[in-house]
């Protein structure tokens, strides 16, 4: 499956990116990790996602998301800004599991 899935134009912005991620996903779980994609924002561009799994604990999280998964998008989806990790975002007391 080709990663350059922006080709047809009738797609949204939440389509495409994805498509990009069910390209991406299977990499990121071979090292034991996930990824799911929470928003896209139309509007700004902005991505937001969240990373399971060995991501959770791995000192290169922040690498896989902005100088792969984030450049990625970016390359082959137009209209992508940036992509967020919604685990960022917890509080310090939070976690990224429900219960």
């Amino acid at each position: 499956m080709s990663l350059d899935v922006a080709s047809e134009n009738s797609n949204s912005l939440n389509e495409e990116v994805k498509k990009v991620i069910d390209v991406i996903r299977p990499a990121i779980q071979a090292d034991e990790g996930d990824i799911a994609l929470h928003e896209v924002n139309e509007e700004t561009g902005e991505v937001t996602v969240e990373l399971f799994g060995a991501c959770i604990t791995c000192p290169a999280s922040d690498q896989t998301l902005k100088a792969g998964i984030e450049r990625i998008l970016k390359d082959r989806v137009p209209g992508v800004t940036s992509v967020r990790n919604i685990g960022e975002t917890l509080e310090q007391n939070e976690t990224s599991v429900s219960l």
